[in-house]
């Protein structure tokens, strides 16, 4: 695990109409990861945003 990993351990996911998921970026807290996620949400468009932790081994866990 490195420093990025343990500073910055808040996921925010998008997922696009066509079952593609991508990371749009990494926060140090859920509340600046739900911020984004919700804003990015509410522009209307057909993608889905969620919020997500890494695990210890420095993976994110599942959302589906």
């Amino acid at each position: 695990m490195n420093d990025s990993t343990i500073t910055l351990p808040w996921l925010v996911i998008r997922e696009d109409d066509n079952g593609n998921r991508y990371r749009v970026g990494r926060y140090a807290t859920r509340a600046e990861a739900q911020k984004i996620a919700d804003s990015l949400d509410g522009r209307g468009h057909k993608q889905l945003y969620w919020v997500e932790r890494l695990g210890s081994n420095g993976a994110a866990a599942v959302h589906d």
